[in-house]
């Protein structure tokens, strides 16, 4: 996995903000939910989204976390 978004669910949680406010409040699609809900890649016009509405710094919804198999790589160069 390289970008997580662990931070947007602390985020969304201390700002009180659910999946449902996301999505009916503020028009981001039941798919982009899932796709974040399993770390997939968003659109970095979702993630300005995101930050507009949480009023938040993007390390505020995502944050890189490099696999295993890449750290391995960079280990061996």
């Amino acid at each position: 996995m390289m970008i997580c978004y662990e931070p947007l669910w602390r985020t969304m949680r201390s700002r009180k903000v659910t999946t449902y406010t996301l999505r009916a409040k503020h028009k981001i699609s039941h798919a982009t939910v899932q796709r974040l809900q399993a770390n997939l890649p968003v659109s970095t016009y979702t993630l300005d989204r995101l930050c507009r509405i949480l009023d938040c710094p993007l390390e505020d919804v995502a944050m890189y976390a490099p696999d295993e198999q890449w750290k391995q790589q960079e280990v061996k160069k």
